[in-house]
């Protein structure tokens, strides 16, 4: 099976620059999308052989995720099912006899790190809501989880240290979930590659010169990665200042 990640940075922008064309090329059982930026009602998207599942935050023009899937679940969920945390729909799960999936969008820390506490404690809680789900059957978790992980995931580590997406808050707030259980696919198949981004500002032709951020995930359950086939940053799909991420798992 195939499995696409993107943080499309506005559904209805991005579909003006091809997105349709892209998602019936790269021609993925779940497409997951992060950061829609939509209400219901606002677009009409639909794709032959396809069902959709939307989570909308509640203000406008903010957030949001969506799973498009050729596989009907077992059940569908929206959020952590924790009150302060799912106002602004991010986190869609669906379940499959032999595994979950999650599409989340984390809460990016913002300047001057003021959402940076809430962050923390989004972390905790994601973390272990993770857990309670891996409890019951394998995880596949993607999206953009806004923090490069390491100095090999970003550019300019040494000028980007104290910045959102690149503390050593967040960073360490990802070793745990992955201490916990998880494994960073990408980095699984190819753990010294370098200059491998999925972000890049739009601006200073960061993206012409690749002087990017890795902040787009698949993590698996380490008892799948056995069936783990491939990982891939496909930085040549634009549309988005991020680029899809791809899996391909035997399922």
């Amino acid at each position: 099976m195939k499995f696409i990640s993107w943080n499309v940075n506005g559904l209805r922008a991005c579909d003006g620059k091809g997105f349709s064309d892209i998602f019936n090329h790269l021609d993925a059982d779940f497409f997951c999308l992060q950061e829609t930026k939509m209400q219901a009602g606002q677009f009409d998207l639909e794709f032959a052989g396809y069902e959709s599942f939307w989570n909308y935050a509640e203000k406008k023009g903010y957030s949001g995720t969506c799973i498009f899937t050729r596989h009907h679940p077992i059940s569908v969920s929206m959020g952590m099912n924790i009150e302060q945390h799912d106002h602004e729909g991010r986190i869609i799960t669906l379940e499959y006899p032999e595994f979950f999936l999650v599409n989340v969008y984390t809460p990016n820390s913002q300047n001057e790190l003021r959402r940076l506490a809430y962050r923390m404690e989004w972390e905790n809680d994601f973390r272990q809501f993770l857990l309670t789900l891996d409890s019951q059957k394998p995880v596949i978790v993607c999206g953009d989880m806004n923090v490069a992980h390491e100095e090999i995931d970003i550019k300019n580590p040494k000028s980007n240290h104290h910045n959102a997406g690149f503390t050593d808050e967040e960073r360490l707030k990802m070793t745990e979930l992955l201490a916990s259980g998880f494994t960073d696919t990408f980095r699984h198949i190819y753990p010294d590659l370098k200059d491998a981004y999925s972000w890049w500002s739009y601006r200073f032709h960061a993206r012409e010169n690749n002087v990017g951020w890795r902040i787009d995930y698949f993590l698996l359950s380490n008892r799948l990665l056995p069936q783990l086939i491939e990982s891939r940053i496909l930085a040549d799909v634009h549309g988005s200042d991020h680029c899809p991420v791809q899996i391909e798992v035997n399922l």
